[in-house]
């Protein structure tokens, strides 16, 4: 059987580094395909151009067996390519049936599209109400519009990046339950993941990509989550190990910490309570827009509040600023690294001095000592095996990978009392991964505290002693890990309380 798409030799650059190295892909008819590789391994780039948004320099494309040029995303489009990115673009102000008419002619009626996105979401099991306001959903309804949006446009292939990072495992059971009715329709899906046991689970082929060229081609089934991680990273991945020690005294205190929403899309904090200790991972789950983004702000001195609400080694700290909290031990890593945990158009150097003016020790008398910051910067960057395009460049310029090693290595290298981080690995391949967990470990093996919020259970469940569910701004009671399964805690995440007792 032809192929549907198939790519050939593509290459693409931006300026030394070449992106994508004489690429092949063929993706057939009725094929959930794997696209594979580290962060910065050019995936990215790969599927911008398969959708339009970027052109190859050198290659080409065919479509059903015919050369084609896909000059836009609407080009790609109207060949039958729909594409669901991992980052959203949605209106939370606008309902679900507003948000799917911006992809479509002005013309459509809007009780054509509300009745559209009713019968698609029935028909493939992604249920939607069109008339419901976009900020009043879970992340997992808002993939379901993204879904829906691509479904209208009746693809021939549908290109998913990371479509699970933000789902229970309820929900990415049921979204692997509509790929699998899409591909006995007759559609292909291309898949891109880093959670290699759903990939074994559901593709039926894998392309792999390292360092922008292919280097395998293979049937994942056949493989081992272990085997598929060698082929991207071109050696062993070691899995984080946990060193055997005791914990010590409380040291973070949260107590009755109510916060009320700072907008409409915000969520209130309601009497939340938990306690880590020295030596101890605690672990927070939750789908995101539950509370997590204004109980990290709290507990890293952004938002500030009753100073007894929260202490640290005893000392309460509930109304005191960031840095006066990194002074007293504390370091923090928020889950947005690009604008949040860094400025995007400053230099790594300078991306160190934000976070350590107060504590490393780089400014004296009001003079910044330059020589310490770049000595530190590179300490970081050799400890963590950040790897880089040039001796300083900014922040931007690093694959999220890259970058999110940095961010938690700058803070780790302090060796904080407290450590407070949110989706340390989100969207981060195999090695990164291995590479942050083992840090986090060693970290909380050496005494200090580390509570990680994530929405990733396999990652909790590998990290945490105890762990706890945030839901609509209520925090569960924290339980030791080996009590709980995924089942119990994906529900507490979608909003079944009480589950665990």
């Amino acid at each position: 059987m032809a192929a549907l798409l198939e790519a050939s030799g593509i290459v693409r650059r931006f300026g030394a580094l070449v992106a994508n190295d004489h690429v092949d892909l063929v993706v057939a008819p009725a094929e959930i395909h794997a696209l594979l590789g580290e962060n910065g391994a050019g995936k990215s780039t790969l599927v911008k151009i398969l959708y339009g948004l970027l052109q190859p320099l050198e290659g080409t494309l065919s479509w059903e067996g015919r050369p084609v040029t896909i000059a836009s995303p609407a080009e790609a489009r109207r060949l039958g390519i729909g594409m669901v990115f991992q980052h959203f673009s949605l209106f939370d102000a606008l309902t679900v049936a507003e948000n799917v008419a911006l992809s479509l002619p002005a013309s459509t009626p809007m009780a054509t599209i509300e009745a559209e996105v009713a019968q698609l979401s029935r028909a493939y099991g992604l249920p939607l109400e069109p008339r419901r306001e976009v900020w009043r959903l879970s992340v997992g309804e808002r993939q379901r519009i993204e879904i829906v949006r691509a479904l209208l446009q009746n693809p021939k292939l549908l290109i998913l990046d990371e479509p699970t990072s933000v789902l229970t495992p309820q929900e990415a059971d049921q979204l692997f339950v509509t790929l699998e009715a899409l591909k006995a329709e007759g559609r292909s899906i291309l898949y891109i993941s880093h959670k290699l046991d759903e990939v074994r689970r559901l593709c039926d082929r894998a392309t792999v990509l390292r360092l922008g060229k292919v280097v395998a081609t293979a049937d994942p089934r056949a493989e081992t989550a272990a085997s598929l991680a060698r082929l991207m990273v071109g050696t062993e991945v070691k899995e984080a190990r946990a060193t055997a020690h005791a914990t010590g005294a409380e040291r973070l205190v949260v107590q009755g910490l109510s916060l009320p929403a700072t907008d409409i899309h915000g969520t209130a904090l309601k009497d939340v309570a938990l306690t880590v200790r020295a030596g101890e991972i605690v672990g927070i789950a939750g789908i995101a827009g539950n509370g997590q983004d204004e109980f990290f702000a709290a507990l890293s001195g952004e938002v500030t509040g009753d100073p007894g609400t929260i202490s640290l080694d005893g000392r309460p700290i509930g109304s005191l600023g960031i840095n006066a909290r990194r002074r007293l031990g504390a370091a923090f890593v928020p889950e947005e690294r690009l604008g949040h945990a860094a400025a995007p158009g400053f230099t790594l150097a300078d991306n160190a001095l934000l976070s350590g003016h107060a504590t490393n020790g780089f400014v004296r008398r009001g003079l910044i000592d330059r020589s310490a910051v770049t000595a530190w910067f590179r300490r970081v960057v050799s400890a963590f095996d950040v790897r880089t395009s040039g001796p300083n460049p900014e922040a931007r310029a690093l694959s999220g990978g890259n970058l999110q090693k940095f961010v938690v290595g700058r803070e780790i290298l302090r060796e904080p009392q407290l450590f407070v981080v949110a989706q340390p690995t989100w969207g981060v391949d195999a090695a990164a991964a291995a590479t942050i967990r083992q840090a986090l470990l060693d970290l909380a093996a050496r005494g200090a505290a580390v509570l990680v919020i994530s929405q990733d259970l396999d990652e909790l469940f590998a990290l945490a002693d105890r762990l706890a569910v945030i839901s609509e701004g209520r925090l569960s009671e924290a339980r030791p890990t080996p009590s709980l399964d995924r089942e119990t805690v994906g529900l507490m995440m979608g909003g079944i309380h009480g589950v665990a007792a």
